[in-house]
């Protein structure tokens, strides 16, 4: 039996075995050229794997990736199902919240969605993409002796911060979506809650990417990926003392306001 674990394999040589590092640039063109044919998109994979990243086990998401090195070579997706229906799901989450705050005109429709998908969601993976994967491979992958060079593709990278999405999409657009009437009341509590949801959120998304960086086997010390979470604690601690003191830094509401309420 094949071992599971990206831990676990790590004394086995042939695993990641890279034949050429080209391949990723293949792959990456074929990965987007397949955006535009969704006879090829395997929706029913990619929902299995939405509803592994919110089980209780979620690091299962990233056991696919290593038989896909296995059988293709490539750690990362080669199917862009995952990310389209992310993209689907934000543009139904910002129409919903454009509708609740009573915006107008198709043009405001149209731009706020393009700067959830081109900012919020492509714009950040790619920047989060390209640091993760250059801080991995420049510091943290370990060569055996007499192993294959290996390194971290940019697309694995990227399907990452896809995974890493999914969840902070169903916290701060979902559930934040219910609870606005909480969210944006002018009090400490609100504030309470609102700097809490987005922490979570936040400190999650960070977790995830640190399982994506930890299931490979030739990476050490990808604890690195946890140390935003510190970062996320500590603004968090700082806004609710902020709020007892009299200054209210909630973030649900300059969220709206960025977006919604202008």
């Amino acid at each position: 039996m094949l071992p599971l674990d990206g831990r676990s394999i790590r004394n086995y040589p042939h695993v990641g075995s890279n034949r050429s590092f080209s391949s990723s640039y293949s792959s990456s063109g074929e990965y987007f050229r397949r955006i535009y044919d969704f006879h090829q998109m395997d929706f029913d994979a990619a929902c299995n794997q939405f509803m592994l990243l919110v089980s209780t086990n979620p690091s299962q998401v990233y056991k696919s990736s290593y038989y896909r090195k296995q059988t293709k070579n490539q750690w990362a997706r080669d199917d862009p199902a995952f990310a389209v229906i992310e993209v689907l799901l934000l543009c139904i989450s910002t129409c919903a919240y454009g509708v609740s705050f009573g915006i107008g005109g198709v043009m405001h429709y149209v731009t706020l969605i393009l700067q959830a998908v081109l900012v919020q969601f492509l714009l950040t993976g790619l920047i989060i993409a390209s640091v993760g994967s250059w801080v991995a491979n420049k510091h943290l992958v370990h060569q055996r002796t007499h192993a294959v060079a290996q390194q971290v593709e940019w697309l694995y990278a990227f399907d990452i911060h896809c995974n890493s999405f999914f969840p902070l999409f169903l916290i701060l657009h979902v559930l934040q979506f219910f609870l606005m009437p909480l969210l944006l009341i002018p009090s400490f509590i609100s504030l309470v809650a609102a700097n809490t949801l987005y922490a979570v959120a936040l400190s999650y998304y960070f977790y995830i990417t640190h399982l994506g960086y930890r299931s490979l086997p030739f990476l050490n010390n990808t604890e690195v990926y946890l140390y935003p979470v510190a970062v996320v604690v500590l603004l968090y601690v700082g806004s609710i003392l902020a709020g007892l003191l009299g200054t209210n830094i909630n973030i649900a509401v300059l969220g709206m306001r960025l977006y919604y309420l202008r």
